[in-house]
């Protein structure tokens, strides 16, 4: 590894350890309370708007709580999609239902179930929300360090909006980032709607 990557690989981690913190510091009811303004944010998002097939996430630990608005988004009908990780990939499949469908996985994290899972395909979305560690208002992303989403958002169409998630404490002047690192389009916090300027 390059002196260079050494050291982006070692400010990712200060950063990570911080942002995991700020985040962890929240008190339980502030994040409930920040994540329903994510949620509403979301809702009047433009690029989300007849959206049909929407991968997201299902929310682990002190993470942005996006369950309702999924719940939303499969009584209006749209397409739920999920991930799932398989080694060092993430596989997608449409969910029906945010309590049947889910069990722990990788990490504890709430995957889609195994039996009865059909792998769908990245390229087939319509718009993605994605969670991570941090974010800069520029749109660079910090992941939890797996490199499982920047793999799975570089096989999307080129026009795919995607949209990161966070509460504002996780926003910081600038990520840390190497060229597999994928940047978002957008970033949703509690406070603000940060349209990124690198994709």
């Amino acid at each position: 590894m390059s002196e260079g990557r050494t050291r982006t690989k070692a400010a990712k981690a200060t950063l990570r350890s911080v942002a995991l913190a700020a985040r962890g510091a929240m008190p339980t009811e502030q994040r409930a309370v920040a994540s329903a303004a994510i949620r509403r944010r979301l809702d009047a998002l433009p690029e989300l708007r007849g959206a049909r097939a929407v991968l997201a996430y299902a929310a682990f630990g002190t993470e942005v709580d996006l369950d309702p608005w999924l719940r939303a988004l499969l009584a209006a009908g749209a397409g739920v999609f999920l991930p799932w990780v398989e080694g060092p990939q993430l596989g997608i499949t449409r969910v029906c239902d945010l309590e049947a469908d889910l069990v722990p996985g990788w990490r504890g994290v709430r995957e889609p179930r195994a039996i009865g899972r059909r792998p769908a395909r990245p390229d087939r979305l319509d718009a993605v929300v994605t969670p991570g560690v941090a974010f800069d208002r520029s749109g660079r992303r910090l992941g939890y360090g797996g490199g499982h989403f920047d793999r799975l958002l570089s096989a999307l169409r080129p026009q795919t909006p995607v949209i990161g998630v966070a509460f504002e404490v996780q926003i910081v002047d600038a990520v840390p980032t190497t060229s597999q690192d994928y940047p978002v389009n957008i970033v949703v916090t509690e406070r603000a709607v940060y349209r990124g300027t690198l994709r």
